[in-house]
C-alpha cells in the first residue's frame, strides 16, 4: 500500500489555505554570515551548589528528574540510561560528582560532546562518573535507543 501523497508534504503546506495568516515560517536567525549578534540574548544561570545535607533518596529522585527532562533529546536518552543503570548503587561522593557534572555547565551540548568523546573532557568533569557515562555512551551491545527508559523499574522489586 502506497501512502498518500499529501503524507510526504510538510505540516505548514497542508494547513496553508485555511491557516495561511497563522502559518508563521520558523527558524534561527543568529547564525547568518555577518551576523552582529545583537539579537542574542545571554540568560545568566545561578551558579551550581552542591547540597551536602540532601537525604540520598531525595538527591537520586532528583538526579533521575534532572536526568530525563535535559532540553535536548540526545542528553535525554543517555542519561535517563545512565540514571537508570547506575544511579542505584552510587555512592554519595558518585552522586555528588554526576550532580556536579548535570547541573554545573550551562550547555547541555557539552555534556554531550564530552560523553561521546567528541571533544576533551575538562578536567574537573573528568573523573570516574564521566568514565561511566563515556562507556555508556560507546553502546557496546548495539543497542537500539530511541527513547528513554520506562520508569517501571523503579517498582520492581531487587530481591
Amino acid at each position: 500500500v502506497k501512502p498518500h501523497p499529501l503524507c510526504s508534504l510538510p505540516r505548514c503546506t497542508l494547513c496553508r489555505p485555511v491557516l495561511a495568516p497563522l502559518c508563521v515560517p520558523r527558524g534561527y536567525s543568529g547564525a547568518s554570515l555577518g551576523d552582529s549578534g545583537k539579537d542574542m540574548l545571554e540568560i545568566p544561570l545561578p551558579p551550581w551548589k552542591e547540597r551536602p545535607n540532601e537525604p540520598l533518596p531525595t538527591k537520586r529522585a532528583r538526579l533521575l528528574y534532572e536526568s530525563r527532562k535535559r532540553g535536548m533529546l540526545e542528553n535525554c536518552i543517555l542519561l535517563s540510561l545512565f540514571a537508570k543503570e547506575n544511579l542505584s548503587r552510587m555512592d554519595e561522593r558518585q552522586l555528588n560528582l554526576y550532580d556536579r557534572l548535570i547541573n554545573e555547565p550551562s550547555n547541555d551540548w557539552d555534556i554531550y560532546y564530552w560523553a561521546t568523546e567528541a571533544k576533551p573532557t575538562p578536567a574537573v568533569f573528568d573523573n570516574e562518573v564521566m568514565a561511566m557515562l563515556k562507556e555508556l555512551a560507546k553502546n557496546k551491545k548495539k543497542e537500539q535507543r530511541l527513547r528513554q527508559p520506562d520508569l517501571e523499574y523503579l517498582f520492581e522489586s531487587t530481591n
